[in-house]
């Protein structure tokens, strides 16, 4: 998960600005410590170490998150999948340092296991077991879900007015002072570049972007992204650059922006007006369709 996180508030003179700051960050930890899968003693990591079958306690926050992933994971038909970390590090992403041609040889054309055969979770009693060998990813969700826990403190302390993010994934409550909105900007998708496409103005809303333009490698005569089509157990290979999407939370925006980057234009772009989804689509020629 991203480690750079922001708050802008407005709080009340009654609020201390030094206690808020230290459980924002405590809010961030706390979802790292439970989801990341870089650091080998996370929650989400000794479920993945532990034997097909058996039993693991974890946090409710995690079983929470892993229930949402999946119930993503089957209504955008696969799109989405919280199972995808064995095929991220064979291509040479989340940490691997290069790819593996053996593990992509072995992964490719091999769709994920999903619904009853990937995961059962036991939510009134905290505990899951993998239902078959894989290795749990929660890249594409965990980042939403902390800037919701984000917002749940800032609520939780009185807290009306503020804009809160991890990296690029932003959740906003109210209004600035002056009555207006939230001002984000929607980057213009463009490998090794920075500038704006256009502003979106935010009222309790979140949004989040995934984007093929900046994590990428070569390999061969061909330039991959890491995200990662767990249909055809290869990186995404579509004509979209950019998606953005407005949620109510930031993890379902999170989770959506990727199942929709890997369905395509066409496909994404039917399942988001016939699923209600609000979204920004960017086309590698620039063109760009909106659900808003």
């Amino acid at each position: 998960m991203g480690s750079r996180w922001s708050a802008l508030l407005y709080p009340s003179g009654a609020h201390d600005r030094d206690a808020l700051g230290a459980a924002l960050q405590e809010a961030v930890s706390r979802v790292d410590r439970q989801m990341s899968s870089w650091d080998p003693a996370s929650d989400l990591n000794r479920l993945n170490a532990a034997p097909v079958g058996t039993w693991v306690e974890i946090p409710p926050d995690l079983a929470a998150v892993l229930a949402a992933g999946i119930e993503i994971g089957a209504a955008s038909g696969g799109a989405f999948h919280i199972a995808a970390g064995a095929l991220v590090r064979a291509w040479g992403f989340g940490g691997a340092g290069r790819p593996d041609p053996g593990a992509i040889a072995a992964l490719a054309g091999r769709p994920l296991p999903s619904g009853p055969d990937l995961l059962q979770i036991d939510r009134p009693g905290c505990r899951a077991r993998k239902r078959a060998p894989l290795a749990l990813d929660l890249s594409g969700i965990a980042k939403g879900f902390g800037v919701d826990e984000m917002a749940r403190v800032l609520a939780g302390a009185g807290v009306t007015a503020f804009l809160v993010g991890i990296d690029g994934e932003l959740r906003a409550r109210g209004t600035k002072p002056d009555g207006r909105p939230w001002a984000v900007g929607h980057e213009r998708p463009e490998p090794g570049l920075r500038s704006l496409a256009g502003v979106l103005e935010l009222t309790d809303c979140a949004v989040a972007t995934s984007g093929s333009y900046r994590h990428r490698r070569r390999i061969g005569d061909r330039t991959v992204s890491h995200t990662m089509d767990p249909r055809t157990g290869a990186p995404a290979s579509n004509r979209l650059v950019s998606v953005t999407v407005l949620a109510e939370t930031c993890m379902v925006a999170d989770a959506w922006a990727t199942a929709l980057l890997v369905l395509g234009e066409t496909e994404a772009v039917r399942l988001a007006e016939r699923s209600g989804l609000r979204a920004l689509f960017v086309r590698s020629d620039g063109q760009v369709v909106s659900t808003l």
